[in-house]
């Protein structure tokens, strides 16, 4: 996919923040769209499908947390990356927003040309031509093609990193993927994370999937049982 066919939503209350970060993300030739509200931001992401949505947190009639969550309702948006952009570094804020659905958080302020390197990393992460396979472990099913998983026949829903990061553990179950290995695979070596963000997504896993299925291996990192 070319640049000039990608589509980044910027979704921010502060017009300097969508001119500076539309301004160079428009230089890198990629199409940009913005909205000042969460309530405006769902409604063009539904309608332009973007790569890419970079949202706010504090917003007026709908805040970013909600938003995200709206978003990953949508099935038109499963395949999205959805960012916060956001001035607020609290822990709670970080652990709302994956809640929600979100697959990376970038803090206010960055630099204009280290924001444009990560979203070129983020959207590395976007399939454009998702390779087909189904994997069966025990009662669970994963449908990579479809980022689709079913336990003991219901149809449980991830967010993308979620999937990503359960894909990963259970393409070789037994092995122990090293907290590095992870981080570079689900969210590429280019794309700076907290060091409790593989932590919160397993926790979420445990809870959806269960506990059983994953162990961590202290100092290490984490891997499938089956």
């Amino acid at each position: 996919m070319n640049k000039k066919d990608i589509k980044i939503l910027l979704v921010d209350d502060e017009p300097d923040i969508l001119e500076i970060v539309g301004y160079n993300l428009s230089n890198e030739g990629y199409q940009i769209i913005t909205a000042e509200n969460g309530s405006d931001g769902l409604k063009k992401a539904k309608k332009e499908l973007p790569q890419l949505i970079i949202l706010d947190v504090m917003m007026p009639e709908m805040d970013g947390i909600e938003a995200c969550e709206q978003i990953r309702k949508v099935p038109d948006l499963k395949d999205t990356i959805v960012t916060f952009l956001t001035a607020r570094g609290e822990d709670y804020s970080q652990l709302a927003g994956f809640d929600a659905g979100a697959d990376d958080y970038i803090t206010k302020p960055i630099k204009p040309k280290v924001l444009v390197s990560k979203v070129k990393a983020l959207l590395r992460r976007f399939k454009e031509d998702t390779v087909s396979s189904t994997v069966k472990i025990g009662n669970l099913v994963i449908d990579r093609e479809e980022y689709k998983i079913s336990l003991k026949g219901e149809e449980i829903i991830l967010p993308r990193k979620e999937f990503e990061l359960l894909s990963l553990l259970t393409s070789k179950p037994g092995k122990v993927f090293k907290r590095d290995e992870i981080l570079d695979k689900v969210w590429g070596n280019e794309v700076i994370v907290g060091g409790r963000t593989i932590d919160v997504h397993i926790r979420k896993l445990r809870e959806k999937i269960g506990d059983e299925s994953f162990k961590t291996v202290k100092g290490v990192g984490y891997k499938f049982v089956d």
